[in-house]
């Protein structure tokens, strides 16, 4: 028996280095993409977080417009609070007017009720 003849070592180790620097190139292409992607993701995510800087810069101005109002409202309001107590302890006493008025009235009836 005859064996089939044997490719010539120079072809194998010239397919062997063509192939594994073809494997090389497409690994390198695929890192070279995976870096623009993440590139392109970096650029994005830069945008977004200067949109957010500029929203929280905005919220943060409106905050300390709000607050000012407040301070400029506070006099205002413990002027409400002050008039809101008053009425509170003026109802009270009306309640308790109201109450001795009841009483006298009783009391005035059982007089007139004795005299008459």
């Amino acid at each position: 028996m005859k064996e089939p003849p044997r490719p010539d070592i120079t072809d194998l180790c010239r397919d062997t280095f063509t192939k594994t620097a073809d494997y090389l190139h497409g690994e390198l292409v695929c890192s070279s993409e995976e870096y623009k992607l993440l590139e392109q993701m970096n650029k994005v995510t830069l945008k977004k977080y200067v949109e957010m800087k500029q929203i929280a810069s905005n919220i943060s101005r409106a905050m300390k417009d709000l607050n000012d109002k407040y301070s400029s409202l506070q006099p205002y309001l413990d002027q409400i609070d002050q008039i809101e107590d008053s009425v509170t302890q003026l109802e009270q006493a009306a309640y308790k007017l109201d109450a001795y008025s009841k009483r006298l009235e009783v009391k005035f009836r059982q007089l007139e009720k004795q005299g008459m």
